[in-house]
């Protein structure tokens, strides 16, 4: 198995726990933030069903000349959040699907006029950004769900709402 196919595999898996998460998102509290300084519900679940493909698309381009705007925009409807999470995949095993470890194991790197701003491995970012960072929100979504009262699937193990190991 080549570098590509273990992280293609994750992503797979990761996203149907994602989408779980994602088909509990209450329509009537998009708008709604936990606190002045953080996301609404609606960015941030947008947020999380878009990452994977945003991100391998960067992980794609070998140098990165400026860094994209970030401007979360807020979802419409909460009926939106499954379609954007499976194109967003599908996105994401297209821009990554044919690399091989050496082009998995190349420098990527982000500049901001002209300066170099990071580097590393493709592979490290892939790693990081496109799934560290994804279920890092996924992970806030989660508080936001609880916050709100609404029930919590299991992602990784039980919750308080759903146990998948028991009888």
């Amino acid at each position: 198995m080549n570098i590509i196919d273990g992280l293609l595999a994750e992503l797979e898996q990761e996203a149907a726990a994602t989408r779980r998460v994602l088909e509990r998102i209450p329509q009537a509290h998009l708008s709604w933030k936990p606190h002045s300084k953080s996301m609404s519900l609606g960015q941030l679940a947008l947020h999380v069903a878009t990452v994977p493909g945003n991100v391998a698309e960067l992980a794609a381009i070998d140098t990165v000349p400026e860094p994209p705007a970030f401007i979360q925009a807020e979802a419409a409807t909460a009926a939106e959040l499954v379609p954007s999470l499976m194109a967003s995949v599908a996105k994401a095993k297209q821009a990554l699907g044919g690399f091989d470890d050496a082009k998995m194991s190349a420098m990527w790197r982000l500049q901001s006029n002209g300066r170099e701003i990071m580097a590393m491995p493709r592979v490290a970012f892939v790693r990081a950004i496109m799934l560290n960072h994804w279920y890092h929100h996924r992970g806030q979504l989660l508080v936001y769900l609880r916050l709100l009262n609404q029930s919590v699937p299991s992602v990784y193990g039980p919750t308080a709402d759903e146990n998948p190991f028991a009888a």
